[in-house]
């Protein structure tokens, strides 16, 4: 199975299989880990540091994740990657690190967040970084300009673009109409959509779902979203219990 479709045949845990209440937190080795033996794919967030090294985290600011405060990128690689995330004995993974983990086990689908000037950068690493890996592995990233740079470093697998209805702060009205109605195609070429599950009725995803493009959904944390995602998607990107209750539909 190619990773285009590998990436639509399971579930994808949001973060990794998390709970915090078991002391397994988002974007950790061990919610990694929970979502490979209950094989599950994976969904995770990187950034780059002030080091311009690529790490698996979500926030720009370090408050929410740990004990410290500050930007992400005011700190290397190491210093970060020493630094427990809050109500966890885990520490965030360098992207290396995190493919090592999971070396193929299960399907993975990696976020790119926005660096502003430093995007075609964190292209260029994670292009690199996963040059050998061998198991199924797509990109995405709500910033068209990423896509155009991977596309610019060659990269070999699978892109999309994440999307949703609300207007990202840093766009103009212009410019938040242009990403809603995905008119950055000719230049991003993406291959699938991720849409926000409250967002799947927009013109432009109905659109190339009719097309043919494949459409994974998140977050899903309901029967009633997960409802919606049955009808209008064709994979669920899921936390707590939804996706343990999966209908198993072979997309």
């Amino acid at each position: 199975m190619n990773s285009a479709a590998a990436a639509f045949a399971q579930p994808i845990a949001h973060r990794g299989l998390h709970d915090v209440d078991k002391g397994i937190v988002e974007n950790s080795a061990d919610a990694f880990a929970a979502a490979i033996q209950a094989g599950f794919a994976i969904e995770c967030d990187i950034q780059l540091t002030g080091d311009d090294e690529a790490v698996v985290f979500h926030d720009d600011e370090l408050d929410r994740l740990t004990e410290h405060k500050g930007d992400l990128n005011s700190l290397s690689a190491d210093q970060l990657c020493r630094i427990p995330l809050k109500n966890s004995s885990n520490t965030p993974q360098r992207f290396a690190q995190f493919l090592d983990q999971i070396n193929g086990q299960v399907p993975l689908v990696v976020e790119l967040k926005s660096q502003g000037s430093r995007n075609a950068l964190l292209a260029q690493k994670v292009v690199e970084i996963a040059d050998g890996y061998a198991g199924p592995l797509v990109y995405k990233s709500f910033d068209p300009r990423i896509l155009i740079d991977l596309h610019k470093c060659k990269c070999k697998w699978p892109i999309g673009i994440v999307l949703e209805r609300e207007k990202p702060a840093e766009l103009n009205e212009f410019q938040g109409f242009a990403v809603r109605h995905l008119l950055h195609f000719p230049w991003t070429r993406f291959d699938f959509i991720s849409c926000n599950v409250g967002d799947l009725d927009l013109p432009m995803v109905r659109l190339f779902r009719a097309i043919g493009y494949r459409v994974m959904t998140w977050t899903v944390r309901s029967k009633a979203s997960k409802d919606i995602a049955a009808h209008h998607a064709d994979q669920i990107v899921f936390e707590g219990e939804t996706g343990a209750h999966s209908d198993d539909r072979d997309k």
